[in-house]
This record gives structure tokens, sequence and C-alpha cells, in this order.
């Protein structure tokens, strides 16, 4: 049996849920499933991003919740112009985010920065040409 290529939910473990939903739902503007307490949704297109407590998150994968650095893993939310690459990194320090790398032109012909979530998951906001 082989797997779809297609991906349909990225859940993050968070230390605070009520912080993260807030982050989230308040500062980003994502729009929150209410039919749960102990778990938050918000739909970004054709994927469900799933907040959940961290600990709660690795009990259930059967792993340690302990860790720290960079996991290997960004997410990416691409905009359709430069100019907005730099308006939502500028927007999302203000709302409890924190950035990481300011945007710049890159080699692949895009612009793109990041930064991190209140959790430290790490997001990139990119403008790709290719795309």
């Amino acid at each position: 049996m082989k797997m779809e290529p297609r991906l349909t939910l990225v859940t993050l473990g968070v230390r605070d849920l009520a912080r993260a939903v807030a982050f989230y739902r308040d500062g980003l503007g994502l729009e929150k499933d209410e039919r749960w307490d102990e778990i938050a949704f918000f739909k970004m297109g054709t994927v469900i991003l799933a907040l959940f407590p961290r600990d709660e998150l690795a009990k259930d994968a059967h792993v340690s919740p302990e860790g720290s650095g960079f996991s290997g893993v960004t997410l990416a939310h691409n905009v359709a112009t430069e100019a907005e690459v730099d308006a939502l990194l500028d927007y999302v320090g203000t709302v409890g985010g924190k950035v990481i790398a300011p945007a710049e032109q890159k080699v692949w012909g895009g612009r793109s920065g990041y930064f991190t979530d209140p959790d430290g998951h790490l997001w990139e906001i990119a403008c790709n040409p290719g795309l």
C-alpha cells in the first residue's frame, strides 16, 4: 500500500493552548473551529492547522515532550507580492511572533523571511514567483 500524495493536517505541540490560540486566531486572523476546547483546529485551504498541548501530543505519539533548538521543520505561507512578505513579517512582530530572519531577496528568485510563533515553531513568509 502506498501513501497518497496529500497533506491533510499539521499539528503543533504548544505549551499554552490559550496563548497559542490567541496568536493564531486573534493575531493572525485564522478562523478557529469552535467545537473543541482541548485542541484547536484552523482551516488553511485544504490543510488543517491543529494546536494541541505539547505534553499531550508527545504522550499520544509515545515520545518525550522535551526538545530544543531547530527541529528540522518549517511551515511556509506564500503571498502574492514581495511587499506582502515585508508587511506580514512586520505585522507578526506586533501580535506575539518573533521575527528570526528579516525578509531578503533569495537566490531562487523570490523574497522571504522567517518568524516563530510563541512556542518557537518556525514559519517562512515567502513570495515565490515559481509557485
